[in-house]
């Protein structure tokens, strides 16, 4: 392991048409110690020529499809940095990004995570809205109450050491939209969190983005709550019949706004049969 060294992993799936913009912000960046590492998870459009054009100047591994959790885990396998941090090949980084989170981790290296505050763009990269609201400190509980002031930006506004990303054994890989959230709940179920609140990533909004498909969304997001309480300190399960009501909740306005009402229903009535008081809006 290179002390110093930030291993930027960039997982891409047929994203040839923005994987240029997401390399060159990580070139551009100002902290000199980087390695880019982009895993090309069985792209069949251009990836392939976009990756050629960079040489030696990037280290790409291609591999058959396998999802972005194995994506990310492949490649912190092929990199030897001291910190990691991912970057969707769809989104890209403020050139101070990497230099201001690794000056965090000097100054506080008991952090497990930190993240910074996100620019959300549309698909040709017009501003649509500026999120500053991120968690900080302790914040396993939060997590669990699903607040929109969360873990900001997806994995691509995160930089984590290797030892953290060791100790909770990576991504895990029966998991695609809620993958992050996962990942996210178990650092900070053992760290503190910091939190930047400086536009440092710019996160596109498109209609290819996971989180459209509410079926996927609630099989991870109930695997992922499964894992947080199967290991859950006392104060946290106190939380549960709370959290799942939310939890529902939460599924059932996404299926409400996808017209999916039979699910919605479902959801609905399994958020006030975890919690009764979410009927009064009680719940936050």
């Amino acid at each position: 392991m290179q002390t110093g060294l930030v291993s930027v992993v960039i997982p891409n799936y047929n994203y040839a048409h923005y994987l240029r913009e997401a390399i060159d912000s990580v070139l551009a960046q100002t902290y000199p110690e980087i390695e880019v590492i982009v895993v090309d998870d069985g792209s069949s459009d251009t990836s392939r020529e976009v990756l050629t054009g960079y040489g030696d100047g990037v280290k790409t591994v291609f591999q058959e499809n396998q999802g972005v959790s194995a994506a990310r885990n492949n490649g912190v396998a092929a990199s030897s940095g001291e910190f990691v941090a991912f970057l969707d090949a769809d989104d890209s980084w403020l050139p101070s990004k990497i230099e201001r989170q690794v000056e965090r981790f000097r100054s506080n290296p008991a952090l497990g995570l930190i993240h910074v505050a996100v620019n959300e763009v549309d698909a040709d990269g017009n501003s649509l809205l500026e999120r500053y609201e991120g968690l900080e400190g302790n914040v396993a509980g939060e997590l669990l109450m699903l607040k929109r002031a969360g873990i900001l930006g997806g994995g691509s506004g995160l930089m984590v050491t290797r030892k953290v990303f060791d100790e909770v054994c990576g991504f895990d890989t029966r998991l695609s939209t809620s993958a992050d959230w996962d990942f996210f709940y178990q650092v900070s179920s053992h760290y503190s969190v910091g939190f930047l609140p400086e536009l440092l990533l710019r996160y596109r909004i498109h209609n290819t983005n996971m989180h459209a498909n509410v079926a996927a969304m609630e099989r991870d997001m109930r695997l992922a709550f499964e894992k947080a309480f199967a290991s859950a300190s006392p104060e946290i399960s106190r939380l549960r019949r709370q959290a799942y009501g939310i939890l529902n909740r939460t599924l059932a306005a996404s299926y409400f706004k996808a017209g999916e009402y039979a699910d919605f229903f479902r959801t609905a009535a399994k958020s006030v049969a975890s919690y009764p008081p979410i009927l009064f809006g009680t719940a936050k």
